[in-house]
């Protein structure tokens, strides 16, 4: 396990707490963070604090998918509005998808940190749950993005940097075959993430493997990886992706489509080595 900078609570302006945690920030770093430049330097150095204690990836969630960069002035005034706690809920998606842009920026130019992108879920749903047990305690739903048009200004950038890497994570699965494999398989610097939540089960894995390996490969996923706070379900959590592709490489083999040299290959990829190159340990 290595640690990872997930800082979506910062750049989700205007949920409850984040003063607090702009607070903490602050504490932290010492710090005054009264700008978004300002803000934006303190996460530059938290990514270092990061990235020094043995990270090479950065991890971040929005429920929509718009990274695009905004004027100066405009960034600087929608934070001013934020500090005052006058964001509408568009401004706040505006500002993030601004942040979130400045992240890859600082993973392209800067640290060459991976960024691992969570979007496309509709976070606390259920709000009896939340407002009884607090955020991010279930009821994560998928809704419908466009990953196409919302990267478009991220990949205009970097899509084609060597030195930048995104991997890409949805609930979504009726995006996989139509916008995220093409993505992933045209370019460079896209790699699709694992199948997640509920969808890392036999049939949601073989579903996966069904809808994007024609289209951008094997080669082009990041394998499996494993984020969850119940420990002890990890193990089990890889077993179950290790037999499923295995058992899906059979079938490929049975068909006639790869012979057994490449189908031992190929488990071996999915095991370990794609998951390894994706995160880039291998530089380590």
């Amino acid at each position: 396990m290595i640690p990872t900078f997930r800082p979506d609570g910062l750049l989700q302006m205007n949920l409850p707490g984040w003063r607090e945690r702009l607070a903490k920030l602050e504490s932290v770093t010492g710090r005054s963070v009264g700008s978004y430049r300002e803000l934006l330097g303190a996460l530059r150095e938290r990514r270092q604090a990061f990235r020094a204690a043995g990270a090479t990836a950065t991890d971040h969630g929005a429920a929509t998918v718009g990274l695009a960069p905004l004027p100066e002035q405009e960034a600087e005034r929608l934070f001013g509005l934020a500090l005052k706690g006058e964001l509408t809920p568009e401004q706040a998606r505006r500002l993030e998808g601004h942040a979130l842009f400045d992240q890859a920026r600082l993973s392209a130019e800067e640290d060459g940190l991976v960024m691992q992108l969570h979007l496309g879920a509709a976070r606390n749903h259920n709000r009896e749950l939340f407002e009884k047990y607090g955020p991010d305690m279930g009821a994560d739903i998928p809704q419908r993005v466009d990953w196409t048009e919302g990267l478009r200004p991220l990949l205009d950038a970097f899509g084609n940097s060597p030195k930048f890497r995104a991997l890409l994570f949805t609930l979504d699965e009726s995006t996989y075959s139509r916008e995220l494999a093409p993505l992933a398989g045209h370019y460079p610097s896209l790699r699709l993430g694992p199948p997640w939540w509920f969808h890392d089960s036999v049939r949601g894995i073989e579903r996966y493997l069904d809808a994007v390996t024609e289209t951008a490969t094997l080669h082009n996923t990041a394998g499996f990886n494993d984020d969850t706070r119940a420990f002890p379900s990890i193990p089990a959590r890889h077993e179950v992706w290790r037999r499923t592709v295995c058992h899906w490489l059979a079938g490929q083999v049975g068909r006639g489509i790869l012979d057994q040299d490449a189908a031992r290959h190929l488990a071996r990829l999915a095991a370990r080595d794609l998951a390894v190159q994706a995160y880039r340990l291998d530089l380590k």
